[in-house]
């Protein structure tokens, strides 16, 4: 399989850099395609359904290739896969049902492809992605292949999208579905985060919804732990919350990172993108430095060393709050990523990741870089 990466400012850009692939001999079936909300949505959908190409889509924090790091622009892996070979869905959410949700998707892929695995993409604030991820593991077991991240709105939090080649969607999924009987799809997740300070409780929640830590309001703890004065509701940034990560600890396996995406005034809970289980046992994140950045590296040399030596296209769900927290040391991680592979890659600033980490389930990542590599057999 041959891949390319594209990026541009709008679609006219886009098509300059298609028609260069298509005078090249390259042509592309499938398009992995990340852009700004700001971005004319419709009218790239047009422009790449119109050259006969298939679209998995989501809006973004930020895009990036191996190229470069934009915000508000559009980034684009195009691939020549097979047709016969992959599938594109996209549904939306009715109510909360995101679990039954990807059990559908997952029952119909079940009727196209032996071995199914995934790429998805969620969107909307208020999705508890992780379960998403267990309605492929009800219909498909605990070793379900799937991997992806949740839209981004140039961190307005206003409203994210995910799209194909007709369907805009503000509240729904999109999913590549790929025949793993003939193609190899490798993912993990690695945030490289350090936890500092005690192990403590979560005392109260309901899903994605976290209302006490030993018993104290999950933003009133942040408060107190990250020194912070006069808090309101005027002058809370996400920043904020970011700057001190919660790690859900494992008996086995790295640890999960959380952190709040939305404060609830009215008590000081925090919605989170996954699930804070009551009983569980957090710990604090101290800020990151470039030993984050040499832990994600070194997670994707041994994902290359023991499942995937060789690849033909790469995507990375890098979270939004790396880059905020990371700052220009960003790119250093994402230029370190691709080198390990050395081939075409694109991506997004993402609201969550969906992956397994080393020793892990599959599970719901923040702060957290996913890497996806594809390979056609």
């Amino acid at each position: 399989m041959k891949s390319r990466s594209i990026k541009g400012n709008g679609p006219t850009e886009i098509k300059i850099a298609l028609d260069k692939c298509f005078s090249e001999g390259f042509h592309p079936t499938l398009a992995l395609v990340f852009l700004s909300k700001k971005q004319n949505i419709s009218a790239i959908c047009a422009l790449l359904d119109h050259a006969g190409i298939a679209i998995y889509g989501s809006t973004t924090h930020g895009e990036f290739t191996g190229e470069s790091i934009t915000s508000g622009e559009i980034a684009i892996l195009l691939l020549d896969v097979t047709k016969a070979n992959f599938c594109i869905y996209l549904d939306e959410f009715v109510g909360n049902n995101y679990r039954q949700t990807t059990a559908d998707i997952a029952t119909r892929s079940l009727q196209k492809f032996a071995k199914p695995c995934f790429l998805i993409a969620g969107c909307n604030l208020n999705t508890d992605a992780e379960e998403l991820l267990h309605g492929f593991e009800d219909i498909l077991g605990n070793n379900a292949n799937v991997n992806g991240g949740m839209a981004g709105d140039d961190y307005s939090f206003t409203g994210s999208a995910v799209f194909t080649n007709h369907k805009i969607s503000n509240n729904g999924i999109v999913t590549i579905v790929f025949d793993e009987d003939k193609m190899t799809i490798k993912g993990k997740a690695t945030s490289g985060w350090k936890a500092v300070g005690t192990e403590k409780t979560i005392t109260k929640s309901e899903g994605n919804h976290v209302y006490t830590i030993d018993d104290i309001p999950v933003l009133d703890l942040v408060i107190k732990y990250g020194g912070l004065k006069n808090v309101t509701s005027e002058n809370f940034l996400f920043e904020t919350s970011i700057a001190l990560p919660f790690q859900i600890q494992r008996e086995s396996g790295d640890p999960v990172m959380r952190a709040g995406l939305l404060v609830d005034w009215s008590d000081h809970s925090f919605y989170c993108a996954g699930t804070m289980t009551q009983g569980s046992k957090v710990r604090f994140s101290i800020p990151p430095d470039f030993d984050v950045i040499e832990k994600v590296i070194q997670g994707c040399e041994d994902l290359k060393a023991t499942e995937i030596p060789e690849a033909d296209a790469m995507i990375i769900y890098n979270c939004a709050g790396r880059n905020l927290s990371l700052g220009p040391m960003i790119t250093e991680e994402l230029e370190g990523i691709q080198k390990v592979w050395d081939v075409p890659m694109a991506g997004m600033f993402s609201t969550a990741e969906l992956a397994r980490a080393t020793n892990g389930n599959l599970e719901m990542h923040g702060l957290t870089a996913c890497c996806v590599l594809l390979k056609e057999k």
